[in-house]
């Protein structure tokens, strides 16, 4: 093992993870970690650290260190290993705050460089994620099928069942996950570091997103465990947080489920240096509000329904957020199938998302409700059954600007098709692509297929597919019955 030990070292080294008066001290408590009581300095070619971490796996589950030789106990074992190298929080945040001083955007670069090289985000795992873009009438829509979440084998699940229930860390976005050890139910978090700072007054934290489902994709976690609520407050924070982080856009999920994040429990904001479609997206038709002469409003051209703000002051686009936001909460059109509540239960509330541009601020309001029916018990604002090939899941917020979040299944099956489509074969015979068969036979007519072409455009009309269910979830569709509906609710705000 001296081999590995000391390419991972010299890793750590050369990243700037720790300094070459540690070398001794990181060997020394690698060989800790490794029961390993000899070692010998020998020459060695730098690795790819996925190499290095593989050998050093290898080593630990021949020698029993790792319980199952499986991906989970794999990782809270290779995580453990580089929480050795990965510098103190404390240092972490001193040469982050160095770094603002001189400017936002050489902190962040700094901190996600950090992210990537302490392995607390897998790049060789992200590289293997499939991304595309596919046009539509509303501007390019990204899509990617995310493959760098491993998924637990049964022995895991097995395990993780048996084990008693904890509440510490209370959820996976607690502050006090930095540096936990984990377990087979709770992923290891040794090496992650996160950043201390206000938002609006209150204590936050900064990290990034172990996926990365775009560019410096990173999380902004309330300092306290305190469920996802939309309100004045909201507004504020994910305005003064791009008051900080010009070069960051930042969003919140919004606080229903059916609508809202996998993770209501934890109040959490997502952003990063991306721009999005919904971004791109044009005003379709301008508004005035009442007493906010200064914020220029209008409707984006988008399959969801988005009311944009912009202005160069934030409290007034704060202010007016908050006005249609309580107009929103207690709005009811049946024409239009909007109910602000059933049986006492509330349905509509809002995916917010703030930017900076050319020097004004930005935030986008995304109007969600979250009724069921007998027809759509997942929700009517939500992607209808003949999508779910496709997408089942909630359209959070990273959809909401024109992202779709794939299930990896769909690399295998994208595969699957194109060898059904090229050799004749029924989808019908295949189990895992009978859903799609309907699916595929609305567009087969369209085109004629090669083994060249095949799979883009089943990729294309994936694309199409998530097109649409952004429609779905829209709220006032994009029709000119719609359309009046929307301004009848504009109406309402003004009223």
């Amino acid at each position: 093992m001296n081999k590995p030990i000391k390419q991972l070292v010299e890793y750590a080294i050369a990243n700037g993870l720790i300094e070459t008066e540690d070398r001794a001290y990181a060997t020394n408590s690698l060989l800790a970690m490794l029961h390993i009581s000899e070692y010998e300095d020998v020459d060695v070619e730098p690795a790819a650290l996925e190499d290095i971490l593989k050998k050093i796996n290898d080593y630990a589950v021949k020698t029993g260190l790792i319980e199952e030789d499986s991906v989970v106990y794999r990782d809270l074992f290779d995580t453990a290993v580089m929480g050795v190298l990965t510098p103190r929080p404390s240092e972490v945040i001193r040469r982050f705050r160095e770094l603002y001083r001189e400017s936002p955007e050489k902190a962040t670069n700094y901190f996600y460089k950090l992210s990537r090289d302490c392995d607390y985000i897998r790049t060789y795992r992200v590289a293997k994620d499939l991304k595309w873009t596919a046009p539509s009438e509303y501007g390019e829509i990204d899509i990617t099928i995310n493959l760098s979440k491993p998924e637990k084998d049964p022995k895991a699940i097995a395990a993780a069942k048996l084990m008693p229930q904890s509440g510490y860390p209370k959820c996976l976005l607690c502050h006090e996950n930095e540096g936990y050890a984990g377990n087979v139910r709770h992923p290891a978090r040794q090496n992650l570091r996160m950043i201390p700072f206000k938002m609006a007054g209150s204590d936050w934290y900064l990290q990034y997103s172990p996926y990365v489902y775009y560019n410096e994709h990173c999380i902004a976690l309330s300092g306290s465990h305190t469920p996802m609520k939309i309100d004045r407050s909201s507004f504020a924070k994910l305005l003064n947080f791009v008051e900080q982080f010009p070069h960051y856009f930042i969003g919140s999920n919004a606080d229903l489920p059916i609508v809202g994040g996998s993770i209501l429990a934890h109040d959490h904001m997502q952003g990063g240096r991306y721009t999005f479609a919904m971004a791109k997206a044009p005003y379709e038709k301008m508004l005035t509000f009442a007493g906010f002469g200064d914020v220029e409003a209008g409707i984006v051209r988008w399959p969801m329904s988005v009311i944009r703000l912009r202005g160069t002051e934030k409290e007034r686009l704060v202010a007016l957020a908050d006005k249609i936001l309580h107009a929103w909460r207690a709005y009811s059109d049946p024409a239009a199938f909007v109910y602000a509540e059933t049986d006492g239960e509330p349905h509509n509330t809002i995916t917010p998302i703030a930017r900076c541009r050319d020097g004004k601020f930005e935030l986008d309001l995304v109007l969600r409700n979250n009724i069921t029916t007998e027809e759509h018990p997942l929700g009517v604002f939500h992607p209808h059954a003949a999508y779910h090939n496709i997408k089942k899941e909630n359209i959070g917020l990273i959809e909401v600007m024109g992202l779709a979040v794939l299930p990896s299944r769909l690399k295998a099956e994208i595969e699957q098709m194109a060898d059904a489509i090229l050799s004749g074969r029924d989808f019908a015979d295949t189990p895992s692509i009978e859903k799609h068969k309907a699916w595929y036979e609305a567009f087969r007519d369209n085109y004629t297929f090669n083994a060249g072409n095949v799979r883009d455009i089943l990729k294309k009309e994936i694309g199409i597919t998530f097109t649409h269910v952004l429609e779905d979830a829209g709220v006032f569709k994009c029709t000119e019955e719609g359309r009046a509906a929307f301004l009848r609710f504009v109406d309402a705000v003004n009223a």
